[in-house]
């Protein structure tokens, strides 16, 4: 319940600014625990709440108490129903304008009117902006940040583009990329200035199976294009990230997609007078906080990227704690047990390597978090396979764990850390598949081995989805062309939306393949051989393959040389063709006859000829 003041103001016990994870955790902390979500108000400048998690397809890391291998904006949905089912207040499309001592001025758009509220405690959950890149011509309309790519794609069903170049290779970056692929665009390149990749390898190897080249030590030099992007200019860099002269390469593109990384939003935390620090670890200046959450103003807590970018898991985490500090001193009552319990999550989920620099960024706050503990070791395939088994391909320590517990076997164990290497129990594996639709970074495969083939089985979520006895291209983990190959079966996953495609591969390359494309006409099939009559390759082809390999017969069906050249083009070419398909020599083959006229002739001079008028008249 929102209380009106003296003077116009409204009062609540809390005030939440921000509906992502980190925001609507919190609130939902808050509102439990003090019993009366209407006290509770979440402000955010969205048109929906939850923050980055609508535009988000993918499934997420982490383990099932934080909703892992759902997908963000199913994730989006069950938090905002919660919240609404407690009572909490929500003011969407509203921005605050400002924090002062005795109020909280709020800015309405649908209204286009201002309001001031006041609080007795304040949760800033505001996350975080898109960097940017200086380059040359950045301001050409088709630069976008991957932030708003995201949201024309998922949140607007609007594509910006038709072929991508995607800078940065953190996990935004290759995430974009996969969803742009999704949906049908064409990515020519993912770019990375430093020697690695940022982001977690099982989404690196999601795009490089699929034949997208992941460039390091690759900048971007200038966009290019006069009203709009029709290209990019990039280069090499040197240790220093400068461009090495010499090395330019041109790639043609309509659309520029920056993930450079993202920096804490800490414009409304500074104006409450909390401390600010530049912490590079934590992605430039967050506010100063404790363990609790809670900044150098006693009443004003934080959460989420404005505290330190990392994984929305996280984020939640920290919203409960806070939420839960607020609640507890709103109500006096002891919330210890469930914020400790927050805070064992945090300590799990920061033990991993992706952690070691928000580790180190929160010692300087005088924050400590311990590290190690978890399995490295991969686990390689079995030689041996004779029945479907379940192949795991995860090469880093990752904080994530459906794989192990969604098997009903129990054959999968990350080795008592949700942030170990996860391994199989060859000896309780089913080959059921299940492990391979939950797993958020479709890192897990099925391989038998067969006596004339092998069988393997691969995630898929792409449309259309292949029909059994497809021809395919078999594609390795780079997403070259290593065969030719069949579809077995497709295994529908309608609630998971990950199916499982099962791939015959030749004996031997069960270990090789990872991907496939669908067997289609070469563009050399469809390549006009007539553009007279617009009769392809393909077109003659066929019609050799049913049988009719005489060119005049081919002609009076497909109109081959009737039209205004008279065959000077096409008559060669479709000779040579049946020749290659049937074996036979081109100086064996009936020529076909030259009729007149050779050119093609107006009407009206044949009339005029008729008619005996001569040609000067």
């Amino acid at each position: 319940m929102v209380d009106n003041q003296a003077g116009g103001k409204r009062h609540v016990d809390a005030i939440v600014i921000g509906a992502g994870p980190a925001g609507l955790c919190g609130a939902i902390a808050i509102a439990e625990s003090i019993g009366d979500g209407t006290k509770v108000l979440v402000v955010d400048e969205g048109i929906e709440p939850g923050g980055q998690l609508p535009k988000q397809t993918h499934k997420f890391f982490g383990h099932e108490g934080f909703y892992a291998s759902v997908r963000g904006f199913e994730i989006g949905k069950r938090l905002v129903d919660k919240a609404r089912e407690l009572g909490i207040n929500f003011l969407m499309q509203t921005t605050l304008a400002g924090i002062y001592e005795d109020s909280i001025v709020a800015y309405d758009r649908n209204s286009n009117s201002v309001s001031e509220y006041t609080a007795d405690y304040i949760l800033i959950a505001t996350g975080a902006s898109e960097r940017f890149l200086l380059f040359k011509n950045n301001t050409l309309p088709g630069v976008y940040g991957a932030g708003a790519v995201q949201t024309l794609m998922n949140q607007y069903k609007v594509m910006p583009g038709k072929s991508f170049l995607i800078i940065g290779a953190g996990n935004i970056g290759l995430i974009v990329a996969y969803q742009l692929l999704q949906a049908g665009a064409k990515v020519k390149a993912i770019v990375e200035a430093t020697s690695k990749i940022g982001g977690y390898m099982v989404h690196a190897n999601k795009i490089m199976r699929l034949g997208i080249p992941i460039l390091l030590n690759h900048t971007i030099i200038s966009a290019l294009g006069e009203d709009r992007v029709e290209g990019a200019i990039i280069a090499q860099v040197d240790g220093k990230f400068k461009p090495i002269p010499g090395t330019e390469k041109e790639i043609a593109v309509d659309t520029i997609c920056l993930a450079v990384g993202l920096q804490p939003s800490v414009e409304l935390v500074a104006q409450t007078g909390a401390e600010i620090k530049y912490i590079s670890e934590l992605g430039g200046y967050v506010p100063v906080r404790d363990e609790n959450m809670k900044t150098t103003v006693n009443n004003v807590y934080v959460a989420g990227d404005l505290s330190g970018i990392e994984e929305a898991s996280t984020a939640m985490i920290e919203g409960y704690i806070a939420g839960y500090n607020i609640a507890q001193k709103i109500t006096g009552k002891d919330m210890s047990e469930k914020i400790t319990n927050m805070k064992n999550e945090l300590v799990e989920f920061r033990k991993g390597p992706f952690a070691a620099k928000v580790r180190e960024g929160l010692k300087k706050m005088g924050i400590s978090f311990p590290g190690g503990g978890y399995r490295e070791e991969i686990q390689q395939m079995p030689s041996s396979l004779s029945r479907l088994k379940a192949v795991i391909e995860c090469p880093q320590a990752i904080p994530c764990n459906p794989c192990e517990t969604s098997c009903p076997t129990g054959a999968i164990n990350t080795g008592g850390n949700i942030n170990g290497v996860p391994q199989v129990d060859y000896e309780k594996c089913t080959g059921c598949g299940i492990c391979v639709t939950k797993c958020p970074g479709l890192a897990i495969f099925l391989v038998q081995q067969r006596e004339e083939h092998s069988i393997v089985g691969i995630p898929y979520e792409f449309l259309p989805v292949p029909e059994k006895g497809s021809s395919v291209k078999l594609l390795d983990k780079n997403g070259k062309y290593v065969a030719d190959g069949q579809i077995d079966r497709v295994m529908i996953n309608r609630k998971e939306k990950t199916h499982i495609a099962f791939l015959k591969v030749p004996k031997g390359m069960e270990g090789v393949v990872r991907h496939f494309e669908m067997s289609t006409v070469s563009e050399e099939s469809q390549a006009y051989i007539c553009r007279c009559e617009e009769v392809s390759r393909n077109d003659v082809e066929k019609l050799i393959d049913s049988g009719i390999t005489d060119y005049e017969e081919i002609r009076r069906v497909l109109r081959i040389g009737m039209g205004p050249c008279g065959g000077k083009t096409c008559r060669s070419v479709v000779l040579q063709i049946i020749s290659e398909k049937t074996g036979v020599p081109i100086s064996e083959s009936r020529l076909g006859a030259f009729r007149p006229p050779v050119i093609p002739l107006p009407i009206d001079a044949i009339v005029r000829y008729a008619k005996g008028v001569g040609t000067d008249e």
